[in-house]
């Protein structure tokens, strides 16, 4: 049995990175805002890569930060090493990035919403959505509440009928383990939102104490730190961790090409594209086969976990296949692996139905 919970200025579906900016910049200007997410304890929730910035995004973190954002604010409270890219370039290109602790940071946002005035909370899964005649928006969750409000803000990140692979292995979920929302995205397509299929990859996350730094290049933060937010002194900042680098060699090429077909990426089973250039390790071996190696990052998620991100290995493999990939690379050769990489599709709104200011054309 369905009940009225309430009614908002603005509704916020989803509390990713977009879904955070969106709701705090709604309660501060005075809209009354409620923000839903299905997991409170993954608001803000890194599951790709554990860093804030980088090329190209970098100066959006940082154009954000200029509008009255949090992210820049949470990024540098919670750092653990920062760098500017691509010095050796021109100064167009030079991005700020930096590495995050992932818990830190959830639990930074999480705080930071839950404080703000004119802002409320709520852990739920959005399932159905239409506009009544009066004018407003009408939807409900999975547990029967069912709000209205004047706008819509949809967050979604790849939660739309996300689905995991790992070679030969599907089953419907969104990132990190956490379930999909599978009835919001037939919501849309009833309002008749063009809907596309989108997916991206992560990479295996591994053990510290199994990994050999002996020989790994050793990678250090700026010795002078560049905030991310313009509010935040200069001096105050200090990196607290040092990254190495490792690279993939023939042994590892010879290793994915021999298991190509067991890829769901090369075997049909994905129908989604990519929605940014961020190839897994076999699109790489593939498109680049002249390539004898590729540099691997080896980032640590979070100053009180042991659990290491592998950035540039991203893989939809097989977890066996995965295992030998890893072994086969200098400082990895008895890594335990703590999570498995995999390639998670999901629907995004086609972007063509957007107006300038983002909004969709009118819809019933």
């Amino acid at each position: 049995m369905s009940y009225f919970a309430g009614t908002y200025d603005v509704a916020v579906i989803g509390a990713g990175h977009a879904g955070i900016e969106a709701a705090l910049a709604s309660a501060r200007l005075g809209a009354s805002t409620i923000v839903f997410t299905v997991n409170l304890d993954w608001i803000g929730n890194m599951a790709c890569n554990p860093s804030i910035g980088g090329t190209s995004k970098g100066h959006l973190v940082r154009e954000i930060d200029a509008l009255g954002g949090e992210m820049g604010k949470a990024a540098d409270k919670t750092l653990i090493q920062s760098r500017i890219l691509n010095l050796g370039k021109g100064p167009a290109v030079h991005s700020l990035r930096a590495q995050i602790d992932r818990r830190e940071y959830t639990q930074y946002m999480k705080h930071c919403l839950e404080n703000q005035d004119g802002l409320d909370l709520k852990q739920a899964e959005i399932v159905s959505l239409f506009k009544n005649d009066d004018g407003l928006w009408e939807f409900s969750t999975q547990l029967g509440a069912t709000y209205t409000a004047k706008c819509v803000v949809i967050a979604t990140g790849t939660f739309l009928k996300g689905k995991i692979f790992v070679g030969d292995v599907s089953f419907e979920s969104g990132p990190d383990g956490m379930f999909p929302s599978n009835d919001l995205s037939q919501a849309l397509l009833d309002l008749n939102v063009p809907l596309r299929r989108f997916k991206t990859g992560t990479p295996p996350r591994v053990n510290r104490r199994s990994v050999d730094f002996t020989g790994l290049e050793e990678q250090v933060g700026d010795e002078v730190i560049t905030p991310f937010s313009f509010e935040t002194p200069d001096d105050v900042l200090q990196n607290k961790a040092i990254c190495h680098i490792t690279y993939t060699n023939l042994e590892t090429k010879q290793v994915i090409l021999d298991n190509l077909h067991r890829s769901p990426l090369y075997s049909n089973k994905i129908e989604g594209v990519g929605p940014r250039y961020c190839p897994s390790i076999e699109d790489k071996i593939v498109r680049f086969s002249e390539k004898e190696r590729h540099q691997i990052f080896i980032e640590p998620c979070g100053l009180d976990t042991e659990e290491l991100y592998l950035q540039g290995i991203s893989s939809s493999l097989p977890e066996d296949v995965q295992l030998q990939i890893l072994k086969s690379i200098k400082g990895l050769e008895n890594v335990k692996v703590m999570r498995t990489a995999y390639a998670i599709e999901y629907d995004c709104v086609d972007p063509l139905a957007l107006k300038s200011t983002l909004e969709f054309n009118d819809l019933e």
